[in-house]
């Protein structure tokens, strides 16, 4: 099993990725199935894989796995290319914004504390805490105000809850993929994190025979695995886990000694709230569940930066709020007054921020279900979206002609989609995906216009998707997706569906 090296950078080593339970490539319609062992690495599709490295052996920045030193790319004409000053733990796409105008209320609501210089205490003032409390409570979970926490961010609180669960020398598991957040966190505390493949249906929860197998190797390797973190409503895959599999695989987790972190920022995204089913792990195992909700998924604009978190109802819970504060006091993690008065009262759910957010998640709910229309009619796969401001693309039906483009991994689809697009696409491996599938988040905010005027329209039209530039966005969405010469007279005829 490969270690996860912090310093490494993917740009570096552009052959595919050796066989083994931290390299599985897993997309749309795959199911891995268990982990493969490392005895019988082979080679893995689109290349071959040289064999797996030993735990405690990595990478070091610009060397390949196969020891001949600073990486060349293949076709010999020199050092590969590498990103600009930008290492594993800097770069990092951000959520996807909802691209619309600040909600009128919530600007007057941080106007009014905006002469309040001060912060709030490390954790959140206690009106902040009884409003997460409110917030919770009203979605079937209890609780009180000396279990939760709050922070600038779910970023801070995630370190802050790592640092007191792993920081001793533990592992951490994530799901393949996952949130571009999650693993950098891990790697500042000098933690490796294990990737464990997720199931065809969906992402964000690991498929619980490989994480059974993935914490059994780990410990026959010397390793401590302590930390879960995992997602119903999924950020990149933008998918809701069933019930069934998420029951089985925090059964699977819990049963093993793992604390689960939920990060739960999408779940009032739901693009169909009445067919789809989500359950919180908090709901099967309150003991062993932290969850973290991220106030930018649904509440707060995105550059408002506050989250909360929710502790378990123990004595180990307890420790560990306590341990997270600390955490947070050493990093001067606080709120701004204004911006926690901002989220006080979206916590608080009044008709205003309900209105706004239901109406935000039909209009992306529709741009959505476009979008992934548009990426399947130009020959890519993707799973209908359920949640969020986003889709999953994998464009591998068309590596041969993406090929003859000079597109050969994840980096340089995400290069040629943003140049083409006008937009960030951030490839797979962001997320930690194979570097060598041709994976790509794509976000649905930058589809509804380029000024305030036309979102707002766009957020008020009875049909959005017949407004003039959001009709074209998707159709130049679907032509750059297309890299077949002969799909681009499709592309022009292709009408969103209505």
């Amino acid at each position: 099993m490969r270690r996860t090296d912090p310093e490494r950078d993917r740009r570096d080593d552009r052959d595919p990725a050796p066989r083994g339970e931290d390299h599985v490539p897993v997309g749309p319609g795959e199911n891995p199935g268990p982990v493969p062992r490392e005895e019988s690495p082979g080679p893995v599709p689109g290349g071959d894989g040289p064999a797996p490295v030993a735990r405690g052996e990595g990478d070091g920045p610009g060397r390949r796995r196969d020891g001949r030193g600073p990486a060349h790319r293949r076709d010999g004409h020199g050092p590969a290319r590498r990103r600009e000053d930008h290492g594993p733990v800097r770069y990092g796409p951000p959520l996807p914004d909802d691209g619309l105008p600040v909600l009128p209320e919530l600007s007057a609501v941080l106007a009014a504390a905006a002469g309040r210089a001060d912060a709030q205490p490390v954790g959140g003032a206690p009106a902040l805490l009884e409003a997460a409390c409110g917030y919770w409570t009203r979605r079937g979970l209890p609780c009180v105000p000396d279990r939760i926490a709050a922070g600038p961010g779910a970023p801070a609180l995630l370190l802050a809850i790592t640092a007191a669960l792993a920081g001793d020398g533990a592992d951490i598991l994530v799901p393949r993929p996952c949130a571009a957040w999650w693993a950098p966190y891990a790697r500042l505390l000098g933690r490796p994190v294990f990737h464990v493949p997720t199931p065809a249906e969906s992402g964000g929860v690991p498929d619980p025979y490989a994480l059974l197998e993935t914490v059994r190797r780990v410990r026959a390797e010397g390793g401590d695995p302590r930390l879960l973190v995992l997602s119903v409503a999924d950020d990149p895959t933008a998918t809701v886990a069933p019930p069934e599999l998420l029951h089985e695989t925090v059964e699977a987790a819990t049963a093993e000694g793992l604390h689960l972190v939920s990060d739960e920022t999408w779940r009032d995204t739901l693009h169909a709230p009445h067919e789809t089913v989500l359950l919180s792990p908090a709901e099967m195992w309150p003991d062993e569940v932290t969850v973290v909700t991220d106030l930018a998924g649904a509440l707060l604009p995105a550059g408002w930066p506050a989250a909360v978190a929710r502790f378990p109802a123990t004595q180990a819970g307890r420790r560990l709020h306590a341990r997270v504060l600390d955490v947070l006091t050493a990093l001067g993690a606080r709120l701004a007054v204004p911006v926690a008065a901002a989220a006080c009262y979206a916590l608080d759910e009044p008709p205003p921020v309900t209105e706004r957010r239901e109406a935000t998640v039909r209009l992306h709910a529709r741009v959505a279900a476009a979008a992934h229309s548009a990426v399947v009619a130009a020959g890519a796969l993707a799973r209908p979206p359920q949640a969020g401001r986003h889709l999953y693309a994998d464009l591998a039906p068309l590596r041969e002609p993406l090929a003859a483009r000079g597109v050969g991994d994840a980096q340089d689809l995400e290069d040629l989609l943003t140049a083409r697009l006008g937009m960030p696409a951030p490839g797979g491996h962001r997320f930690g995906d194979d570097l060598g599938a041709l994976r790509v988040r794509l976000a649905t905010g930058p589809l509804l216009g380029g000024t305030d005027e036309e979102r707002t329209e766009s957020l008020v039209s009875p049909a959005p998707l017949e407004l003039p530039h959001v009709r074209g966005a998707l159709v130049s969405l679907m032509s750059a997706m297309s890299a077949f010469d002969d799909l681009r007279d499709d592309a022009q005829r292709w009408e969103p569906p209505r």
